[in-house]
């Protein structure tokens, strides 16, 4: 029989060489290969937990002043970044004929005063007048006992009284009516002396004015805006929070924010309000952080990033936030069990803001979890521990 050559085993000793390189290939590195994992353990650590929102600079109490009544303005006595002081005359609109309808209420005021004292005069007329009459008409009545007058006399009298009486309460009437025509009077006069009072634009607070709106000669209808003047000690900051991490957010925590224009620098704060209502398409609560010392220089508008401080966790059984994860609506975490990977449903709750997660039911203290793989995980997966990924 004749032996293999050189080649022929050289050739065997490559393919060998070559299908073992390639098996190992596969089954280190190719799609059969275990999945390389890093792991840590479930443990009980103090959890400090922050809520992070952006927020806006807003005035808390910003006035916007104009008139009740369309027309034009006259002047505007100040600019915005002006301060201003309380019942301090900001703009001026146009009388028109407002001083011609005043001195017109005023005359109809008086001429209504006059028919007071006339009806007055007539009530006391017409009053002596119905007592003289039934005075009469008793004594008429006292003779007709005696027979010293006729029945026709004595019914004569008694028609002379009741007219006389009837007199009496008309000019009672007429005095009521003069009396409500005065009171119309004052009031028509009184509503347009607050008409031409509206029409001089006061500052309602101490303040800064923060827009100037309309110009001189310009025409604004009522309610329009002319002046906008804000109380530079109300600033605060309106945060906006995600919802499905505002779970502790209350009145009082304590806050910590990052002007823009400071970015280096942290300025202390509490949240003084919490809105009922949050923004549903944004899916986010609104909660608003006043400065426990209100900085200078601070604008309107502008943006601030804000961290609330929530009570610290003291004892809390806590996994890194990495290894949770969620398979059909469940979350849970991949554990290592005879060197394949399997998910266990959990209940987590918090998240602190070192990136550890707070869990309230499934995993026990000394419990390893898988926190990263170099690939998607699923039940049965090979895995491979490892220190780090690279």
């Amino acid at each position: 029989m004749q032996s293999p050559s050189r080649r022929t085993l050289a050739l065997s000793a490559f393919g060998i060489l070559f299908l073992a390189a390639f098996g190992w290939i596969v089954a280190t590195q190719g799609p059969l290969a275990s999945v390389k994992v890093t792991l840590d353990t479930a443990k009980e650590t103090r959890l400090e937990r922050s809520l992070f929102g952006i927020a806006t600079v807003e005035a808390r109490r910003s006035h916007s002043i104009g008139p009740t009544l369309a027309g034009r303005v006259a002047r505007v006595l100040v600019d915005q970044g002006d301060v201003v002081k309380a019942g301090q005359l900001l703009a001026e609109m146009e009388l028109v004929d407002m001083d011609a309808r005043f001195a017109a209420g005023a005359a109809a005021a008086a001429s209504a005063a006059q028919r007071v004292h006339a009806a007055e005069a007539a009530l006391a007329e017409t009053g002596s007048r119905a007592k003289l009459a039934q005075a009469s008409a008793d004594r008429y009545a006292d003779l007709r006992q005696k027979n010293f007058v006729s029945q026709e006399a004595i019914d004569a009298k008694a028609h002379e009284a009741a007219a006389a009486q009837s007199g009496r309460d008309a000019a009672v009437a007429a005095l009521a009516a003069a009396k409500s025509d005065v009171r119309r009077a004052q009031s028509e006069l009184a509503g347009t002396g607050k008409n031409r009072a509206h029409l001089r634009l006061v500052s309602p607070v101490d303040g800064m004015v923060t827009a100037r709106l309309a110009e001189p000669g310009s025409t604004v209808v009522a309610g329009q805006s002319v002046v906008q003047v804000i109380d530079p000690a109300s600033l605060w900051l309106r945060v906006r929070i995600d919802q499905g991490r505002s779970q502790g957010l209350a009145v009082g925590l304590p806050a910590e924010i990052t002007l823009r224009s400071r970015p280096n620098e942290k300025i202390a704060g509490r949240i003084e309000r919490v809105d009922w209502v949050g923004d549903p398409v944004t899916e986010e609560r609104i909660a608003n952080v006043v400065f426990d010392t209100l900085p200078a220089g601070v604008a309107i508008g502008e943006l601030a990033e804000v961290t609330l401080r929530l009570p610290a966790i003291e004892k809390a059984l806590a996994i890194p936030a990495a290894a949770l994860q969620r398979q059909s609506n469940q979350s849970g975490v991949w554990q290592a069990r005879d060197g394949k990977a399997n998910f266990l449903p959990i209940t987590p709750c918090v998240i602190s803001a070192d990136g550890w997660v707070e869990i309230r039911q499934g995993l026990a203290a000394g419990d390893t979890v898988i926190v990263h793989s170099t690939k998607a995980l699923a039940d049965g997966t090979r895995i491979k521990p490892v220190d780090a990924l690279k």
